[in-house]
């Protein structure tokens, strides 16, 4: 009954922290601009299941997609028993759901190959962060935490699937043994050959490595469930919705600010209809994050931080400063710390004197930009950071009057010739034909 009692607290204290983790992210990502999603229901359903739930974009990559399958799938699958778990834990139980007879069996030797399976996907991953050290995952943003963000959640995958089958080896034994309260079920197809180093234990050392198993594998998940908040494997959630409200348009297509379309609309037709203003100033561009919309604040809680935007960007292969994943990295850092100011302020903001712009991502990284779109196509969830790039390149240029040399030029060109090059209109036909 202590156990069962303590289970419960275990179980409550978890749901707690991992709800109020939640609310404070939800409540991030709603600072931002508020906007209206257009395109197709279905469209953005197909896209969700295509590249969030089946992974279609992974496989630019087979390798890595074939482990992270293995990974993602043993993930959702084995975590069905924690349903089981949660039921024994509360009732004091054991394999509640064997009352399904053969296929309980067939449910617990699938979970059982999977986590082999999880186990060896997690190593090998591990020895190409640490060992074969991939440039994509080794980089300077990676420097510290997130690295270490990585590696812990790869060992503990490790130590959470070397519990499982430990669990069930214990168990097999203490059946077989005809052991008060282990109920013959399951199959335990890996198990069963670990149970040969663990037979000359005695029945009290088995239920101690049985049921500290259990503890360590319930522990881990519900400890996983409130750290993943924090985490970048947030995305195991965020995916979701991100590539559910990610763009349908073209992906270079690059976004209009109204109230510039309303001004061009008005000096190219002064009778033209347009929408009446609140009468709010609206800034041009984005300094901060509260500039950005809800959806790129979205984008910026997703990232899974796997770096292929950053490998594909010719600008940071050419040694440029940029890199993308820094990017949204950059943009999560700077809403986390606009976050915890406004709790310590009481729920309310007062301009602490920072900004993305400059205090995160410098000029120097936005203008290395060359907007091909590479990143965008990389992202395996739809993350946009180009879309980011451009509206801080928006604010620099339209409110501070802030641009390279060569960009000023070209302006002053298209202003004055029709064209980016110095040459008048009147001589067109020379340089077309040169």
């Amino acid at each position: 009954m202590i156990a069962q009692i303590l289970f419960v607290i275990l179980l409550g204290v978890a749901g707690y922290l991992a709800w109020k983790r939640f609310s404070f992210v939800r409540r991030n990502i709603f600072l931002g601009r508020d906007i209206t999603v257009e395109g197709d229901t279905s469209e953005r359903w197909n896209t969700m299941f295509r590249v969030a739930l089946g992974q279609g974009k992974m496989f630019t990559r087979p390798l890595a997609a074939v482990m992270h399958v293995f990974i993602y799938v043993g993930f959702v699958i084995i975590n069905i028993e924690l349903l089981e778990i949660v039921v024994d834990g509360i009732f004091g139980t054991h394999r509640v759901l064997s009352f399904l007879g053969s296929f309980y069996n067939f449910l617990i030797g699938s979970f059982e190959y999977l986590a082999v399976l999880v186990l060896l996907s997690c190593v090998v991953f591990l020895l190409r962060r640490n060992v074969q050290k991939l440039k994509r995952l080794n980089m300077r943003e990676l420097a510290k935490w997130p690295t270490t963000d990585a590696n812990l959640i790869l060992i503990t995958e490790i130590l959470l699937m070397t519990a499982f089958l430990k669990m069930n080896a214990a168990d097999y034994i203490l059946q077989s043994r005809g052991a008060e309260h282990y109920i013959t079920a399951g199959a335990f197809p890996v198990s069963s050959h670990l149970a040969t180093w663990m037979d000359g234990y005695s029945n009290g050392t088995l239920i101690f490595v049985e049921r500290f198993c259990w503890w360590f594998h319930i522990i881990g998940i519900l400890g996983f469930l409130v750290y993943v908040t924090y985490s970048k494997h947030l995305h195991i959630i965020l995916a979701f919705p991100n590539t559910y409200y990610s763009k349908l348009k073209p992906a270079g297509e690059i976004n209009n600010l109204q109230s510039v379309t309303n001004e061009v609309k008005l000096m190219l037709d002064p009778s033209a209809a347009v929408p009446p203003s609140d009468g709010t100033p609206q800034r041009f561009g984005v300094k901060d994050v509260t500039d950005l919309s809800w959806v790129q604040l979205l984008n910026a809680y997703s990232c899974t931080e796997c770096g292929r935007c950053t490998s594909e960007c010719p600008a940071n292969q050419t040694g440029k400063l940029l890199s993308p994943r820094k990017i949204m990295m950059d943009t999560r850092d700077r809403l986390e710390e606009v976050g915890n100011k406004m709790d310590a302020n009481g729920g309310k903001w007062e301009d602490d004197g920072r900004s993305l712009l400059r205090d995160y991502i410098s000029e120097e990284e936005l203008w290395a930009c060359t907007t091909c779109n590479a990143c965008t196509n990389a992202c395996p969830i739809n993350i946009n950071p180009m879309e980011i790039i451009v509206d801080l390149r928006r604010y620099l240029i339209m409110e501070e009057s802030k641009s390279p040399e060569s960009i000023t030029t070209m302006f002053n060109n298209i202003e004055n010739n029709g064209a980016p090059w110095a040459m008048s209109a009147s001589d067109r036909d020379q340089w077309r034909n040169s």
